[in-house]
């Protein structure tokens, strides 16, 4: 029987190098609540990433929703956002009783159009949430500007930019918040778990209220909020991860390498480029099978299955054309033809750390015939 091949792996470490921690939370007896390995893994996780007023919490879904709580969005306001996202993006903004409106994202690396978003902008509008796609930057100088000149805030999903650096800066480092997610299929994990980074104290304390049912301290709850605190378990996992990142990092950066020069050629298969100016997590292998490709993106999908390769149609469909979205005026397929070519053709092949040189030659082989 074929090994079947998913679309993501996490990296484990030891067991062995998680028991000793195990054993320290049983004898603290601290198992949430901010305690000892909470707060050494908040520490931690802005050295290493050079990033600054980082919370951490359960999620990454939470973590959109307590950054936008913190950003103090009038009730009902407009947030302008991309379609091509995963549902927690707009599910985070419906949730907290304000309208997602969609523009286009950009052909070259699939984040939001800054040159889309300024015609969006209405009475109404209150902020611009923008995705990392695959862990390739938005236009961040130019969102912030549009942001700039009209008094909005700017909220970034980079649920997919764990390490990621702009220019030689953490992409964390931009807009009012930026969210991370440290689910079990990205780059770094804690098995479930997330993080938000915000731009002034203020803005982090009402992040850290929002994780702990609105709690300022003891005695005052001046805000409502939710239960979005990481367990001690979680936050000692992602301690003992931190060590290993940057040896993940460059072996799946072997493992892009190597598509991309296997792919190289294949007439109808294009692979997105890696920005010039940005230091990569490969967080994923996203194709996009054009019209000229012999079979189209869906019969190559279930032949690739059938062989016993599971890739993943991420993202598809479209946000915009789910059932809560699709009636919005921002969701026609005319206004959004870039996402919607997008949605049709992607295909994010299988890619973790350890994925062998030999599957990689064989799932391409089946993609030539």
């Amino acid at each position: 029987m074929t090994e079947m091949i998913y679309v993501t792996r996490p990296f484990l470490p030891d067991l062995q190098e998680l028991i000793p921690l195990l054993e320290q939370i049983w004898t603290n007896r601290v198992l949430t609540n901010q305690g000892p390995f909470h707060q050494q893994f908040e520490e931690e996780l802005s050295k290493f990433l050079n990033a600054e007023r980082v919370s951490l919490v359960c999620n990454g879904m939470l973590a959109l929703s307590a950054a936008i709580a913190a950003a103090e969005l009038k009730a009902g306001s407009e947030v302008i956002t991309t379609p091509y996202s995963f549902v927690a993006t707009t599910h985070s903004i419906a949730m907290a009783n304000l309208t997602p409106v969609f523009v286009d994202v950009r052909k070259r690396d699939l984040t939001i159009d800054p040159s889309r978003i300024e015609a969006a902008i209405t009475p109404r509008t209150s902020a611009i949430l923008g995705v990392h796609v695959y862990g390739n930057p938005c236009d961040v100088e130019a969102i912030q500007t549009i942001a700039d000149r009209h008094d909005l805030k700017v909220i970034y999903d980079a649920a997919h930019a764990f390490g990621v650096r702009y220019r030689g800066k953490s992409v964390l480092g931009y807009g009012d918040f930026s969210t991370l997610s440290f689910h079990a299929t990205k780059a770094f994990n804690t098995f479930e778990g997330g993080a938000v980074f915000s731009a002034t104290d203020a803005g982090r304390q009402l992040v850290k209220n929002y994780r702990n049912f609105g709690f300022a301290d003891e005695l005052n709850i001046p805000a409502i909020g939710g239960n979005a605190k990481m367990s001690e378990f979680n936050a000692a996992l992602g301690l003992l991860q931190l060590g290993h990142f940057e040896e993940v990092r460059r072996q799946r950066a072997e493992v892009d390498r190597r598509y991309r020069a296997l792919l190289a050629g294949i007439g109808g298969i294009d692979v997105l480029p890696i920005p010039e100016d940005v230091e990569a997590n490969h967080s994923y292998f996203p194709i996009l099978v054009r019209p000229e490709f012999r079979v189209s993106r869906d019969e190559l999908y279930e032949q690739l299955k059938n062989a016993g390769f599971y890739a993943r149609r991420y993202f598809h469909p479209l946000l915009s054309s789910l059932p809560m979205y699709r009636d919005l005026p921002s969701a026609g397929e005319d206004r959004l033809p870039i996402a919607t070519e997008a949605s049709e053709q992607i295909l994010c092949l299988p890619f973790y750390h350890d994925l062998a040189e030999d599957d990689q030659k064989r799932l391409v082989e089946k993609i030539h015939s």
